[in-house]
């Protein structure tokens, strides 16, 4: 099976088979056939290959019984119809970036002698809004927070693949939670379309976070990066994830009541939607339920104060 496009980790799960009523004739779903289909997963697999936990990872005895479950039951008449509804349920796994799939029918009645017929389609997620917060408040080498937040945000946007990215501004915050005597926090929170899967996008959110400092040695404690996946898709559509897994928590479960998240997304898109529990709020309305002074607007340094 050739791979798919790019560089990147990959699961190949090869000649699942099994029998199916697929074909456009009257004998072909009366009698049935084999069908044998490949499965090629992108999938970044650092976490599990750090954490030997098979949570952190695509199982592909579940990638199988769902490929099996589509030979063997609702026929089509097409296998390109076959491989696009396998490749649709693979990308629900929240771990998936890209699959192809490649159904074999070696039975089909083409008419000629033949070795094989093949469909191979390639699906990639379509591309859905998520919603990062962005925080900092120690000092890296000559990095104040605030400069650390305006270097990320580029560097996030690049390595989450984002497309119509757009930041908040700045927010100066009281620490919640934690050792005390800690510094304010500046925060922000950026907003963007990706194509990148859930987990993926949080696995590159930790690198980002490591290539600029972050340390984990205490919860809540002072950090030089903070970055939160708080939201992965779109509530009001209904097309966000809900996961409570460890590796994956969405939407992120302090988000309502956080005002240093809320304030500033607010601020990068006043239509914002959160999902909390079981209801979709408009993050203005949470907004307006919370005492937010501890949340702050930063200065512009470049308007002149006056003399």
């Amino acid at each position: 099976m050739s791979g798919l496009g790019g560089a990147g980790d990959r699961i190949t799960l090869s000649g699942v088979r099994g029998r199916g009523f697929h074909g456009v004739f009257e004998h072909e779903k009366r009698e049935g056939q084999e069908f044998v289909v490949d499965v090629e997963l992108a999938v970044d697999l650092s976490l599990p290959g750090r954490t030997d936990d098979l949570a952190d990872t695509v199982n592909y005895g579940e990638i199988g019984a769902t490929v099996l479950a589509r030979i063997e039951g609702e026929p089509f008449d097409l296998i390109e119809r076959l491989a696009h509804v396998i490749a649709e349920d693979a990308l629900r796994h929240t771990e998936v970036d890209e699959v192809a799939v490649t159904v074999h029918k070696p039975q089909a009645p083409v008419g000629v002698p033949f070795g094989d017929v093949t469909v191979r389609v390639v699906r990639r997620r379509e591309p859905v809004p998520v919603v990062i917060a962005v925080g900092a408040n120690l000092q890296r080498g000559e990095d104040f927070p605030e400069d650390t937040l305006m270097f990320a945000v580029g560097a996030l946007s690049a390595e989450a693949e984002l497309e119509d990215a757009h930041e908040s501004a700045l927010f100066d915050t009281a620490p919640v939670g934690g050792p005390v005597g800690q510094p304010d926090y500046v925060n922000a929170v950026v907003v963007g379309m990706t194509t990148l899967s859930p987990l993926s996008v949080l696995h590159r959110l930790h690198a980002v976070e490591r290539s600029f400092g972050r340390t984990r040695e205490v919860r809540w404690g002072p950090r030089t990066l903070d970055l939160d996946l708080v939201q992965y898709g779109d509530p009001a559509a209904g097309t966000d994830v809900v996961s409570a897994r460890e590796a994956l928590t969405l939407p992120h479960p302090r988000a309502h009541e956080r005002g240093f998240v809320l304030v500033p997304w607010l601020d990068a898109d006043p239509d914002a939607v959160l999902r909390v529990g079981t209801e979709v709020v408009r993050v203005a309305d949470l907004v307006a339920g919370l005492d937010t002074g501890d949340v702050r607007p930063r200065p512009d340094p470049d308007l002149d104060e006056g003399p």
